[in-house]
């Protein structure tokens, strides 16, 4: 998590920021007439930089996911306190994508390649994932839309526009931009970059607090509550994790808040 914050002594990737927020932006605000939820979602094509950016540009790709969103908001005339929720779901959107990279691959993304892309995907779920169900906490905890119907959508919107449109503009734009000398790994020095010693524990809680809070999000955000325990598989292993009447008897916003917790946690660390 270090270089999110090393990286604002450099003026390029300052610069970066700003690039990233106003690309996003600028294709975020049109769409706004396309609606899914009014004044909450729409359909969202952008959402194809705040991944590429990310895998480009580093924590730059994230600080300017973060702001364009914000941006879009604000001229888009979706703008209120879910905003702010969605600053942050945005701001792991275009976090996650590079630091699973970096831990998964030492390669560049591209050329493609059947295996370069059976990682992308992953690693563009996992940040839908934590985009998705971030704002739909915030959202819920504070009386807009339902759990259960917003994390699955932003998951999917965010997953679709990702993973068809960034396999062809990732190729076109990451030669440039490494010729340029842009890419993050070129402005920031080595010290600058988070080491990552607990990266692979961070990945594991990352998911395994995505999964949890999406089952339980939708569960209480559905009156679902004859489940005492959920049973999380991952390969080669099943961790169950118990839940105790009082979180069943609360809203989604303060039953699900110990998993958000985990899965910011598991953010810092990856």
């Amino acid at each position: 998590m270090r270089e999110a914050f090393t990286m604002w002594k450099h003026t390029r990737m300052v610069v970066l920021v700003a690039l990233t927020a106003a690309m996003y932006a600028a294709v975020l605000i049109p769409f706004k007439l396309v609606t899914i939820i009014p004044g909450i979602t729409e359909v969202r094509p952008a959402n194809v930089f705040p991944v590429i950016c990310s895998l480009m540009f580093g924590p730059a790709g994230a600080w300017g996911a973060a702001f364009g969103n914000l941006i879009g908001d604000l001229f888009g005339g979706t703008y209120g306190l879910g905003s702010y929720f969605g600053m942050l779901g945005n701001f792991w959107f275009g976090y996650l994508p590079y630091r699973a990279w970096r831990l998964l691959s030492q390669n560049e993304p591209v050329p493609w390649t059947v295996g370069r892309l059976l990682r992308y995907l992953p690693i563009t779920l996992l940040a839908s994932l934590a985009c998705g169900v971030q704002i739909a906490w915030g959202a819920d905890l504070l009386g807009l839309v339902p759990f259960h119907v917003l994390a699955p959508l932003i998951t999917i919107n965010n997953f679709l526009a990702a993973a068809l449109l960034g396999p062809f503009l990732l190729p076109v734009l990451y030669p440039r931009v490494k010729r340029w000398g842009l890419l993050y790994t070129d402005i920031m020095a080595p010290e600058d970059l988070s080491r990552g010693r607990f990266s692979h524990i961070g990945h594991a809680i990352v998911w395994i607090a995505l999964l949890a809070c999406l089952y339980l999000g939708i569960s209480l955000s559905l009156g679902i509550t004859d489940s005492d325990t959920l049973t999380v598989s991952l390969p080669g292993t099943h961790i169950t994790i118990p839940f105790s009447s009082i979180v069943w008897g609360t809203g989604v916003g303060m039953g699900a808040l110990p998993l958000v917790l985990v899965l910011i946690a598991g953010c810092l660390l990856i």
